[in-house]
């Protein structure tokens, strides 16, 4: 009995060129001039905070978290005051919401504790935060303070491997190949540009590539076509 043909590998995309990775971004760039978080904040603390809780969550229900959690505590010592017990119970609704609440405690309470309840602007003291990693510390250096830093989240690693702005085989590898590749001028803004192109357009599973206006420039092989309009239904006679 014949064997069914084994399923094709996707193909390899390769780099672009360093013009092909600034014309790629000036495209983004072009048709979203004024990219931002879609994360609501007030201030870096509340940024801070936001961005801790978004973690394996969407924008949006971090969103509507928030907007409770801020009404009663935003700022550290408001924060602390609040408590673990009563900061989970305004994040039951995001996932890992024990261990958010719990961060978002300790983090408020080392605020305090070592920078005077400021979020500092340092990338080593950021990261020395409970619940704080890079990813973290790449995002609010970057909204908060204007660095040009490049934090990679799924949609991030996604792009920079499918498009061929910077292949990497892990998040340091993507960040550190999207910072060598993109041009200064256009690296602030990419962080954000790179989010919401892969968070509305060249999606996990079906990269929408006939809505792409930098797809002429991009190397993904394997392209998607639109889908086929569905013929009008009979007028009832």
């Amino acid at each position: 009995m014949p064997q069914p043909p084994a399923p094709r590998k996707p193909r390899k995309t390769k780099p672009l060129t360093l013009d092909g990775v600034r014309a790629f971004l000036e495209a983004l760039s072009r048709a979203n001039p004024a990219p931002e978080t879609e994360l609501e904040f007030r201030d870096p603390y509340t940024l801070l905070v936001a961005v801790v809780l978004s973690a394996q969550a969407t924008d949006v229900s971090v969103n509507k978290a928030t907007a409770k959690l801020y009404a009663e505590a935003d700022t550290p010592a408001a924060m602390v005051a609040l408590g673990e017990a009563r900061i989970a119970s305004h994040i039951r609704t995001i996932g890992l919401w024990q261990a958010k609440a719990k961060n978002v405690a300790a983090l408020s309470q080392a605020l305090l504790d070592r920078h005077g309840g400021v979020v500092p602007h340092d990338r080593d003291a950021l990261e020395a935060l409970p619940g704080v990693g890079r990813k973290t510390a790449n995002v609010v250096l970057n909204v908060a303070f204007g660095e040009p830093t490049m934090a990679v989240d799924t949609h991030v690693f996604r792009l920079g491997n499918r498009t061929g702005l910077a292949p990497g085989a892990n998040v340091r590898a993507v960040e550190n190949g999207l910072v060598k590749r993109i041009p200064a001028d256009l690296l602030r803004d990419a962080h954000h540009l790179l989010i919401l192109h892969g968070r509305y357009v060249c999606k996990a599973r079906s990269p929408e590539c006939w809505r792409c206006v930098a797809a002429e420039i991009c190397r993904f092989p394997d392209k998607t076509l639109p889908p086929p309009s569905k013929p009008p239904k009979p007028k009832p006679t």
